[in-house]
């Protein structure tokens, strides 16, 4: 390990955190020190909770800061979306109209639903009020009195414990009119989703959040001028807020420099597939794959790796070589060929067949598909019946060719990213690992005879 990692994980470990290598490598700032746990009002206090709403309501004996400053220190912060698309979270913020006349919005996107991330669910089960003290904060700094946390259907419980967490938080007085004595109003509420993967666009989300079919919305207008119920609104995902009151407390400064330039901070990864130990692992933006690998101990059995998809199933996937020399960021992922996504890195040994893998995710989106766009609807369709006799030994010479062609004629081509998602995955395949399909197509069976 690097001296300058070793300096990183020092500085968590003063703040009361826990002490252990592999506790303070993975889990520096959002988790860390859970040990499991699911922490009520008084553990997420006892650890610095709410320090950053005091600081910028001036309660902890200081002056507080202006809107501007709040923001000012999320854009030096260099923190990026954790929702997938990665853009700077201090400039979305900067768009909302603070001196618009009417109701504002602020929205958490909890709908997690990409294949293979589990990283906002282990968040609000875990540790839900540093989300709440994170969307607190952005309501501040953004003149906003009311949001909505939209969490995913499916995970309940978890729905449950954020709902309770609320309740201690507004009888704290950190929710509610005049928190804290101050003039600042926000309250926070919850809302379950019903299982719907588009809900995790934004704009689907926000139909859902009014009570409609979830369908994303043409855009322009964009939420920061027409979002929930027509008015102004900003959109963030849970990680992101949650990244939020650390940073408030130690500065924009110490926060990028936790990460790397353009990539400032830490990230969680949910790791799954072919790997020993999976599950959540927040590292530093930078670090390299092989480090997190290493994290997860390592392959499953010994095995060779053979592929990777590094954030999420939408992400095209990349070969063991190219994983190897890369680091984990937006911006060394984009320059391989890939996305970082969700977080989500699908671990793949060499037991593992390419067109069987992408048949599976085929299906998905197919099946996920809200059938608004003609190109979606038909062709995520196409994709998967395509890949399916493939697999099934009724493929064609002709096949990897359409695939790719119907894969063009989706990318770009729709409302929302769904398209985008669905094509994605087939082109990195094809260009990677093609010749596994000519294989299928020629032998009607399987290169890979370990697979199960």
């Amino acid at each position: 390990m690097s001296a300058d990692l070793n300096q990183l994980l020092s500085r968590f470990a003063a703040t009361g955190q826990e002490t252990s290598f592999h506790e303070r490598h993975i889990n520096p700032q959002i988790l860390a020190g859970l040990n499991g746990k699911n922490w009520s009002l008084k553990d997420y206090e006892a650890r610095g909770g709410y320090q950053a709403l005091r600081k910028i309501l001036g309660k902890d004996g200081g002056e507080g800061l202006t809107q501007d400053q709040v923001i000012a220190t999320v854009k030096e912060s260099a923190l990026r979306g954790r929702g997938g698309a990665g853009f700077p979270t201090g400039l979305k913020w900067s768009f909302m109209p603070r001196q618009f006349p009417g109701q504002k919005y602020l929205v958490c996107n909890s709908d997690e639903g990409e294949p293979g991330t589990c990283k906002d669910r282990d968040i609000m089960q875990f540790n839900p009020h540093v989300v709440i003290e994170g969307m607190a904060i952005a309501a501040y700094a953004m003149g906003i009195n009311v949001g909505y946390n939209y969490i995913h259907g499916e995970i309940f419980q978890t729905y449950e414990r954020f709902e309770a967490a609320l309740e201690e938080a507004r009888a704290a007085g950190y929710l509610g009119d005049k928190i804290m004595g101050s003039s600042f109003n926000f309250q926070l509420h919850a809302s379950h989703g019903f299982g719907a993967y588009i809900c995790g666009e934004e704009t689907a989300l926000l139909e859902s959040l009014e009570g409609k079919k979830g369908q994303p919305r043409f855009k322009p207008p964009f939420p920061a001028s027409f979002g929930l119920y027509g008015k102004p609104t900003t959109i963030n995902n849970t990680e992101t807020f949650a990244a939020v009151p650390w940073i408030i407390r130690n500065g924009g400064q110490a926060y990028l420099e936790c990460g790397k330039p353009n990539n400032g901070g830490t990230k969680i990864f949910s790791i799954s597939g072919d790997v020993e130990r999976p599950g959540n692992y927040e590292i530093p933006l930078g670090t390299s794959f092989a480090k997190l690998l290493e994290l997860a101990g390592g392959m499953r059995g010994g095995r060779n790796l053979k592929a990777v998809i590094p954030g999420g199933s939408s992400a095209p996937v990349l070969p063991a070589n190219i994983m190897m020399d890369i680091t984990m960021d937006y911006d060394a992922i984009a320059k391989a060929g890939s996305m970082l996504g969700s977080g989500a890195v699908i671990v793949m040994d060499d037991t593992r067949c390419m067109v069987k893998s992408l048949q599976r995710l085929s299906y998905f989106y197919s099946h996920e598909s809200c059938g608004q766009c003609t190109p979606c609807r038909e062709g995520t369709g196409w994709l998967w019946r395509m890949v399916d006799r493939i697999e099934n030994g009724q493929g064609r010479a002709s096949d990897l060719d359409l695939l790719n062609s119907v894969a063009d004629n989706i990318q770009g081509r729709t409302i929302c990213a769904l398209g985008d998602a669905a094509a994605m995955p087939v082109r990195g395949m094809i260009k990677h690992f093609r010749h596994e399909f000519e294989y299928h197509v020629e032998h009607k069976t399987c290169m890979v005879p370990a697979y199960v």
